[in-house]
């Protein structure tokens, strides 16, 4: 039987590895819990980890090898199989029940599979789950939303009232990445102010309304999340509010040159840790750079760098046009375009 939350995080804090865990469902969720649990893994001696990437053309022969290979230091292995359909296959349901029937010695097996319903369930997710655990992540149902939201504060170390709570979730209108990304934002917000105190709901509505830097977080997020409707509905009320377009093509900026960096950089995971990217927004880049090569984002930048001259009057032109054809296109690249 799949475990539920609580369980999960008592699970966390056990002194050894299961040989084999499947992680599946909301896909914010199983990244988060993934991370914890390679955390956890390496607390515990499991120092090598090799990642096997379930594609198209995926040899499952490879889970076996890896799973017999020898250590080169003698240590205990991590190996991280990522499955994102939740849909193994004949050939890759075999290999897994291969695996849990006889695990080895000193290697956890981890599966994380970010498409997840009842379907997806069979024989081999039923051995998983004997020879070690399966934890399904859902998002919060409509009436847990609020309560959601007060523990994902409090673990970012916040505390709201119940109302302010019940705001914020009602503002997110049931989009965990958004309110995972609001949250965080949050975080970053009262740490300016220094005020550890408890939000209550009238502190919560300045927080996420009244901040002219959380509405460009808000412009930005939308945009590298692919939501070019909502971007460019922000950038309007921006522009209709008389704000400086020159102080969000800094930030604008400074964002793509974070999105280039990371598309620049041969490891992914090490580079967002680098950057202190926190678990939401990493999965916002990940997602948004699987949208388009490296090119269309140093094009952007290039342009971004040229409105920013017009808006300091150094360069003729429009410059909110050529900001809401940069963040067409930064939300749907097939609209590059429209930088042309």
């Amino acid at each position: 039987m799949p475990l539920n939350a609580a369980q999960w995080q008592k699970a966390l804090t056990a002194d050894h590895l299961l040989p084999v865990y499947l992680l599946a469902g909301e896909e914010l969720l199983v990244l988060e819990a993934a991370d914890a649990l390679r955390a956890q893994a390496r607390k515990l001696g499991y120092t090598e980890r090799e990642v096997l990437d379930v594609g198209n053309h995926f040899d499952w022969n490879d889970l076996a090898r890896a799973a017999a290979g020898m250590s080169l230091f003698a240590t205990r292995r991590l190996l991280d199989l990522r499955l994102p359909t939740g849909r193994p296959g004949t050939e890759g349901a075999k290999a897994i029940n291969e695996f849990c029937a006889n695990p080895p010695p000193d290697v956890s097996l981890l599966i994380t599979a970010t498409e997840w319903s009842n379907k997806h369930e069979g024989a081999w997710t039923k051995n998983l789950d004997a020879a070690g655990a399966l934890v399904v992540f859902n998002a919060p149902k409509p009436h847990e939303w609020a309560a959601w939201v007060g523990a994902r504060l409090a673990s970012r170390g916040l505390s709201a009232t119940p109302d302010a709570a019940a705001l914020l979730a009602e503002r997110v209108e049931g989009n965990l990445l958004a309110a995972a990304q609001e949250i965080d934002k949050l975080v970053v917000l009262r740490g300016q102010d220094g005020s550890a105190s408890r939000i209550d709901a009238a502190a919560m509505e300045n927080l996420v309304a009244d901040s002219a830097r959380y509405d460009a977080f808000k412009l930005t997020d939308a945009a590298f999340a692919g939501d070019g409707g909502r971007a460019l509905h922000i950038l309007a009320g921006l522009r209709s509010e008389g704000d400086e377009l020159i102080a969000l093509m800094g930030w604008l900026v400074n964002q793509l040159q974070l999105a280039l960096r990371l598309a620049n950089a041969r490891d992914f995971a090490a580079q967002a840790r680098a950057e202190r990217l926190w678990p939401a927004r990493e999965q916002l880049f990940r997602k948004a750079l699987r949208r388009a090569p490296r090119e269309h984002w140093l094009q952007c930048l290039a342009r971004a760098a040229r409105i920013d001259r017009m808006a300091k009057g150094r360069e003729a032109g429009e410059p909110w046009l050529e900001a809401e054809r940069l963040i067409a296109a930064i939300a749907e690249p097939r609209a590059a375009s429209a930088l042309a």
